[in-house]
């Protein structure tokens, strides 16, 4: 993707990363997070506002800070240089609500020709997956490096 991003700070796993949003509601702290799940090169990932007293993600926000386009391109920049460094990795994605949900349906759709470039996306409904539909409201995604 092509757009404009934020400046990520992370460790050297590459697996949190921060940076700050800047629109209309001032300076908001945003973190995007991979944690290993209990299946082998499964990770979870966690996005949102940085709770500034306990410094974990508050996922349950919503900001409204008029660079959506910005955060998305931010939160993708994540994932590719989070896969660059966990080559095997698969990442599962889903919204804290259905309107969350719905809103990476939407960015995923909007670039999905981008997005296939580079990774396979499957979408789950039912309990079950299969590859990513643009007219399928799915309950989360899964995003694995394509084999080349």
């Amino acid at each position: 993707m092509k757009l404009d991003k934020y400046e990520l700070k992370s460790g050297e796993q590459l697996q949190v990363f921060e940076f700050v949003s800047i629109g209309t509601n001032g300076r908001i702290p945003k973190i995007v997070q991979y944690t290993q799940t209990n299946y082998k090169d499964l990770y979870n990932l966690g996005f949102g506002d940085k709770n500034i007293e306990t410094g974990e993600i508050d996922d349950t926000i919503i900001s409204n800070n008029g660079d959506s386009e910005k955060v998305l391109a931010t939160d993708v920049a994540t994932l590719y240089a989070f896969i660059d460094k966990h080559k095997e990795a698969m990442v599962y994605a889903t919204g804290s609500s259905k309107s969350r949900t719905r809103l990476y349906k939407m960015g995923i759709t909007k670039y999905l020709d981008e997005i296939r470039e580079d990774f396979e996306i499957f979408g789950e409904i039912e309990n079950e997956w299969e590859e990513f539909q643009k007219d399928v409201d799915y309950e989360a995604f899964l995003v694995k490096l394509k084999d080349n």
